[in-house]
């Protein structure tokens, strides 16, 4: 630990590591609080997992392959909204379709393109010492967008989370407020795929906000603890993995599972208690 701190005062690439870990967790905090109310992983999962064909296109094309998660991540968002909520199909049959499909597009551009590219691993397992001033920068934007349209859409998202039918009946914009909310999902996984990859982004969208879940009474909340469990995870994963040069994304992964697993416990342990003092 000594070791990393020493690094962090001196190397400027791991201090935008975690800032861009901090910029992450805001953004998984907020957007995975409603992923988990509304029980909704799997659509996240479809939707990361489709960002693959994109990111293979731009980097086909020699352009800057988050523009291509960025295009993909969004337009896979709508067609799975509006498959959600207009299609007859199966709607885990056609998730699971896209999924695979996006997947295989971008495997066929990698593999149209000679020669071995080490930058576009990450965009599949992450590196999140590897982030630039101009990535960072982007995250911003990208955090501070998704934090802005919360903000606004706040009780609607909510109570399309809680209850559509309700929704419905009150006048509320049901369609367009899930399609926007899968939009923020869909930018919060851009904003995660250089710090987990897009192979692991949907357990970080999903467990720091799992975690807080179990101890917290109000989605305001679920979102303050989620985010600062979010911010613990990915700086003492990066710590962790400094030292010994693990892989960061799977190292911030494992910790936040373990996390989930030792909330868990609490939370048993802790009912346990109640129940015996009753």
């Amino acid at each position: 630990m000594t070791e990393f701190i020493h690094a962090l005062i001196n190397y400027r690439f791991l201090q935008y590591a975690l800032l861009a870990g901090v910029l992450a967790s805001i953004s998984c905090g907020i957007t995975g609080t409603y992923v988990v109310i509304k029980r909704i992983t799997f659509l996240g999962g479809g939707i990361a997992h489709t960002v693959l064909g994109g990111v293979g296109l731009a980097y086909y094309l020699g352009i800057n392959p988050y523009w291509g998660a960025f295009a993909s991540a969004i337009t896979a968002a709508v067609i799975i909204g509006l498959v959600t909520l207009k299609a007859d199909q199966q709607e885990d049959t056609v998730i699971g379709a896209l999924w695979a499909v996006g997947m295989a597009t971008g495997i066929i551009f990698m593999h149209l393109k000679p020669g071995y590219n080490n930058d576009l691993m990450t965009y599949l397992f992450g590196n999140i010492l590897l982030v630039s001033r101009q990535e960072l920068v982007l995250l911003f934007w990208l955090t501070l967008l998704i934090v802005a349209v919360v903000l606004v859409f706040y009780r609607q998202f909510l109570v399309v989370c809680f209850d559509e039918e309700y929704s419905r009946i009150r006048g509320v914009p049901v369609d367009i407020i899930y399609i926007l909310l899968l939009v923020l999902i869909a930018l919060t996984i851009v904003v995660l795929i250089r710090i987990v990859g897009l192979i692991l982004v949907i357990a970080l969208l999903t467990m720091p906000a799992a975690i807080a879940s179990l101890f917290t009474r109000t989605p305001s909340q679920m979102m303050l603890w989620s985010i600062i469990v979010g911010m613990v995870v990915t700086t003492t994963g990066t710590a962790i993995a400094y030292t010994p040069d693990l892989p960061v994304g799977a190292t911030i992964i494992v910790l936040c599972g373990i996390f989930y697993l030792v909330a868990i416990g609490i939370k048993h342990a802790f009912n346990v208690g109640q129940r015996k003092k009753r």
